[in-house]
Formats: C-alpha cells, structure tokens, sequence
C-alpha cells in the first residue's frame, strides 16, 4: 500500500467532511434529539402526572360519592322522624279532638238529663197538685184516698 497524493487527498476530503459534520451537521442533530428527549421526558411527566390526577380524582370521586350516600341516608333517617313526629302529632290531635266530641256529646247529655229532669219535676209537680185535687174531691173514704195515691204513684 502506498501513500500517495489520492489518499492524502481522501483524507483532508474525510477530515474537511468530519470538521464540516461536526461545526454545522451534528449540532442541530443533536439539539433536535435533546429537544425531542426533553419532549419525552415531559410527555412522561404529564403522563405520570395525569396518572396520579387520575387516581386522585378516583379517590375523590369515590369519597364524594360516599358522603352522598351518607347525607342521602341521614335525608332519608329524618324523613322518617319527622313523619314518625307527624303522625304522633296527628294521633295527639285526633285523642284531642276526640276526647272534645266526647266532651261535648257529654255536656250535651248532661243538658238533656237536666231538661229532662226539669220536665220531670214539673210534670210531678202538675201530678201532685192534680191528685191532691182529687184526694180534696175525695175526701169522703180512706180506701179511695189509698187507691188514688196508687193511680198517683203509677203515672210517676
């Protein structure tokens, strides 16, 4: 092999083409792939990222929809007290209101015992003075005095 003016010619061709490469060939390659690696690094991040946002929303959601079960069953346990205290309240009113029908119907019965017994009186009372009438009319024979109180005592 010899060295002659080809080779030393390829030589400073392949070095001008090395320097070449390296000053404005390698420089834009090497920063698009940095750029690209740091695109990647970040797309890795937000993944990684939304990964955990994802997770935490999970976690969040499923806490939110525990709570809502929770307040929903408390809604529900109140529902049911207030209308338990609804009825009882209605149940109170209605003995109330019962016991003022009976009240009333009571005073009402006691008006008309009252009338009755007034009525009563005076119809005795018209007997009495009626069969005293009678017994002056009478007033000749015990026997007739004896069975005109009998007649008395049973229109009484």
């Amino acid at each position: 092999m010899e060295i002659n003016a080809t080779i030393i010619g390829q030589f400073i061709t392949f070095g001008f083409l090395v320097w070449f490469t390296m000053k404005y060939v390698w420089p834009p390659i090497t920063q698009a792939m940095h750029d690209r690696e740091k695109k990647i690094a970040s797309g890795l991040e937000a993944a990684e990222r939304s990964k955990q946002e994802l997770e935490m929303a999970e976690h969040k959601a499923f806490s939110i929809i525990r709570e809502a079960k929770l307040q929903a069953s408390q809604i529900i346990e109140q529902a049911n007290l207030h209308s338990a205290k609804l009825i009882e309240e209605a149940k109170a009113q209605g003995k109330q209101e019962n016991q003022r029908i009976v009240d009333l119907a009571q005073a009402e019965i006691d008006r008309e015992i009252a009338q009755a017994k007034a009525a009563l009186k005076s119809q005795v009372a018209t007997l009495a003075i009626a069969g005293a009438e009678k017994i002056i009319q009478r007033n000749l024979d015990s026997a007739a005095h004896h069975d005109l109180l009998n007649e008395l005592a049973a229109n009484i």
